[in-house]
């Protein structure tokens, strides 16, 4: 399998959820090897940071990443597209500390991302293949992996309100299924929690065009939900992005309980403490192609025996 970047530069412009202020993204196709490659921008130059578990410094609202220098928040949704759309290398370059938080969900990642176009490079892919069983847990959440040749996820959600309550969801994570499955999932919030952050100055870009809120009956959204289980379909679409921080994609089978954020950052940590123990860096083979067949060529013309020379042909 080859490694693949975007063809065409993209851009686009959005409200950042935590400051609440627009926020300018440009994605540009990255060479071979690149992996993801963040380019911040701002008054003093440009930084560059490339997603390494231990470059995350914040999981609260949502998945951070920092050097000690820059940051850049609310990544999540876009590593997710990336890696939900089968993408090696980019190039994401950011005027502001955080990406913009859009609808809420990837939706608007992935239409950039096909605006932008596929192309298939010439060096193989790169993996990150889970080699045995592990389970990690935490206060009664848990992420179990075991080795798979894909990316598999069966995720399970508990919440005590009435419209979530227990909900589970099972998929190969393909770039079609990641389109049409996880894609429009919006992120989703209590109004008792809305309110609080707000007050505090927290979230200030949240509002009920960027995310699911509910009271303790229902969705205060006017249009509803978008799919009835819409809860863990964004869970699993979080998964698919917190673990892009990897660096290299992650092959595995993943059963995954009541997690968040850090749970998932917690878990990528062990196992990049862990990797000779779980991990093998694999290059998928690339297709062979079949080498090019000349048109076949007519037989010669024999000649005719002197001795059948003007006879007539046989019935």
């Amino acid at each position: 399998m080859h490694q693949t970047t975007i063809r065409n530069t993209v851009r686009c412009t959005g409200i950042g959820l935590h400051s609440g202020k627009q926020v300018e993204m440009v994605l540009r196709p990255a060479p071979e090897d690149t992996g993801i490659l963040f380019a911040l921008r701002s008054g003093s130059g440009t930084s560059f940071l490339s997603p390494k578990p231990r470059l995350v410094v914040d999981t609260g609202l949502a998945t951070s990443l920092g050097n000690g220098h820059d940051h850049i928040a609310t990544v999540e949704h876009l590593l997710a597209s990336v890696r939900g759309l089968g993408i090696d290398n980019i190039r994401i370059e950011v005027q502001g500390r955080e990406l913009p938080i859009m609808d809420g969900s990837a939706a608007s990642f992935v239409y950039l991302l096909n605006q932008a176009g596929l192309r298939r490079q010439n060096k193989a892919r790169k993996v990150l293949a889970i080699t045995k069983p592990i389970v990690f847990e935490r206060d009664g959440k848990f992420i179990k992996a075991t080795p798979h040749d894909g990316f598999a996820v069966d995720y399970t959600i508990q919440f005590a309100h009435p419209l979530i309550g227990r909900q589970n969801l099972s998929m190969e994570v393909t770039p079609d299924l990641f389109s049409t499955d996880l894609a429009k999932a919006r992120t989703f919030g209590f109004l008792r929690e809305v309110e609080y952050m707000h007050a505090n100055g927290l979230a200030l870009g949240g509002n009920l065009d960027n995310a699911v809120v509910l009271d303790e009956f229902g969705v205060l959204n006017t249009d509803g939900l978008r799919y009835p289980d819409e809860f863990v379909r964004h869970k699993l679409l979080d998964f698919v992005g917190d673990m892009a921080v990897m660096g290299l994609p992650l092959q595995g089978r993943f059963e995954v309980f009541a997690s968040g954020h850090a749970l998932n950052n917690s878990f990528l940590r062990y196992l990049e403490d862990n990797a000779a123990e779980y991990l093998e860096e694999r290059t998928l083979e690339l297709p062979v192609v079949a080498p090019a067949v000349s048109p076949a060529k007519a037989p010669a013309k024999q000649p005719v025996p002197a001795g059948l020379r003007g006879q007539p042909a046989m019935a």
